[in-house]
């Protein structure tokens, strides 16, 4: 947008203006940075996970999966040569939501098998990863090959689809490599200072009269 405005101020005779239309009008109308808008989501769903879970440990193993499906979006939309546009955006912030539901299903899973059955929290995280993985695979290749052939639309407004298309499918690509390895490595340390601290046992009764 930045290249077509220069070339019009140089091209166009005098008296002769022009103006944004559509999406590029909204783009260009935006007032609150993107990525203000992305740090303030992925705050907000670590605010909304720390309450429930009542820690502020697993809620950061679950959003330390956003900048990954972020980073894997945006290197998509760089290798077929699309801009970061209003399309994009949107898929960014349905990818956020997306990143954070895979991350959930074993985090939450880790936990309640820790509560209930007495384990390690590093048992927990690895037999969570092995419970999970295949949900996690189906529900996110689903995903994959359901907006496949927006990546690929042609036609008319086929840019608009390709460019939300391309967001999502590389974004659900990141997430499906990256969510199983990132909660064990967080989710075990908390419950090893608790296990520490309680090695010991109850001390024994005392024999003295």
């Amino acid at each position: 947008m930045k290249h077509m405005e220069d070339i019009a101020a140089r091209t166009l005779p005098p008296g002769i203006t022009f103006e944004w239309t559509d999406l590029s009008y909204q783009q260009k109308q935006q007032g609150t940075p993107t990525l203000l808008i992305f740090a303030a989501s992925a705050l907000f769903v670590f605010l909304v996970l720390a309450a429930q879970y009542e820690s502020w440990k697993l809620p950061l193993a679950i959003v330390l999966i956003v900048p990954m499906c972020l980073l894997a979006s945006a290197t998509g939309l760089h290798a077929r040569g699309m801009p970061i546009d209003i399309l994009a955006q949107i898929g960014f912030v349905v990818l956020v939501g997306l990143a954070a539901k895979n991350a959930i299903l074993i985090v939450e899973f880790a936990k309640k098998r820790e509560d209930d059955d007495g384990i390690t929290a590093e048992e927990a995280a690895v037999h969570s990863a092995r419970t999970r993985l295949r949900p996690i695979l189906m529900t996110s290749f689903a995903f994959i090959l359901g907006v496949a052939p927006l990546a690929v639309a042609h036609g008319v407004g086929a840019e608009m689809r390709q460019s939300l298309g391309t967001a999502v499918l590389f974004g659900m690509i990141g997430v499906k490599l990256g969510t199983a390895p990132v909660p064990r490595p967080l989710a075990a340390p908390a419950p090893a200072r608790r296990q520490r601290g309680c090695r010991g046992g109850p001390s024994p009764p005392s024999t003295s009269r």
